[in-house]
Parts: structure tokens; sequence; C-alpha cells
């Protein structure tokens, strides 16, 4: 898609959230793309302080750089924030909308599904946490008041996470179901935000 990626530093910015990582940077590297990324961890998203300081702080020294922020609608001041900032995100609500596009977000969201994603499974623990306590009968409690099952999303650069998959859905009492990924939906998603192409729905 782009030639000469050029030298560092007059790249594009990718700046955004850790959780596609693999599939990010195997994009980029496909497209070769004139782009350099920097991830914040995943689990930000679970505490609005800390994702909000680790996003202005990233880019606060990343000003004066062409910034793209892959970042759904994940803090509810997340566009003045950008704003602020003179920048511009990805379009979707959040990552697994951008991850699947729209219209199979939202029937599998309407379908009572709660996705799981192989860097939130690996870190499941720490994150749920932080987020509802130890408690195991509290967080079954959450879940069920509000999901029929677990879709655990696997596209062409995640690992075998399985066993940690279906470990989570027994300590939930809820059952897991698999879906394959194609990255295009993601990778129109990227494309449009930085370059400008008009994305399409996966």
């Amino acid at each position: 898609m782009v030639s000469d990626p050029g030298p560092p530093g007059e790249r594009k910015l990718l700046l955004g959230c850790g959780i596609l990582r693999k599939e990010i940077e195997f994009l980029v590297g496909k497209n070769r793309w004139p782009v350099e990324t920097l991830f914040l961890d995943s689990a930000l998203h679970v505490s609005f302080n800390r994702l909000s300081t680790a996003l202005e702080r990233s880019l606060a020294r990343s000003a004066g750089r062409d910034v793209v922020v892959f970042y759904g609608a994940c803090h509810p001041l997340m566009e003045p924030m950008l704003a602020a900032a003179r920048t511009r995100r990805t379009v979707g609500q959040n990552c697994v909308d951008i991850l699947l596009g729209n219209a199979r977000f939202t029937e599998a969201l309407a379908s009572g599904a709660f996705f799981l994603l192989e860097d939130w499974v690996l870190r499941w623990e720490s994150i749920m946490a932080r987020t509802f306590g130890s408690d195991l009968s509290i967080r079954r409690d959450i879940f069920q008041s509000s999901h029929t099952h677990l879709l655990a999303l696997k596209t062409p650069c995640s690992g075998d996470f399985s066993a940690e998959a279906e470990a989570i859905g027994a300590s939930l009492s809820l059952p897991v179901r698999w879906a394959e990924v194609s990255l295009d939906p993601l990778e129109r998603t990227l494309a449009q935000a930085l370059f400008g192409e008009e994305p399409g729905d996966g």
C-alpha cells in the first residue's frame, strides 16, 4: 500500500491499546505502512483515571507528530482528550467492534455474548481482581446477569488459549463458544484512520 517507510520520527505514530498488538503489528508489516506503533496496557480500560493519565501522558510526549489513536470510546472524555491533542482515533465503539466490524459485533452482543480476546484471557485473574475483587460468586452473578455465553475470538495471529478460556467459562458457569475472525475489518478501519481511506464493514 505504501512504499518507503521513511525514518523514525517522520512516520505516523499509531498509539493505543495493546489488546490487538499482534494483529496490528502483523498488518503494519504486511502493508509496509509507514507507521510506528506504541501500545499501552490493555487493562487500562478498567480504570478511567489510569487510562486518561497514560493516554494523555503518551500524547504529550508525542506532541508535534502525526498521531492516530487506536481506541474505541473507552473513556467518557475520550473525544475531548483527543481534540486537545489535535489527533483522531479509529472509528468504533471498542476494540471488539473494530475487530469484528459493527454488524457482526452488534449481532453477537445482542445474542448475549461476552467477548474473550487472547490478551485478556491470559491476564484474566489480575484484571478481574482489580475490577470485581476475588469473590467468584460475585463475578458469576455479574456475568450471568448480563450474558448468556462467552465468545472467544481467534484471529490468524492468536496462539492457543483454549484451556485458559474454558477455565474462565467454568469459573463463571457460562458456556464458551469460539469464532474465527478475519483481520479484514481491522485492516480497513486502520487504513481509514491512518490514511483517510474509506473503511468497509466486516
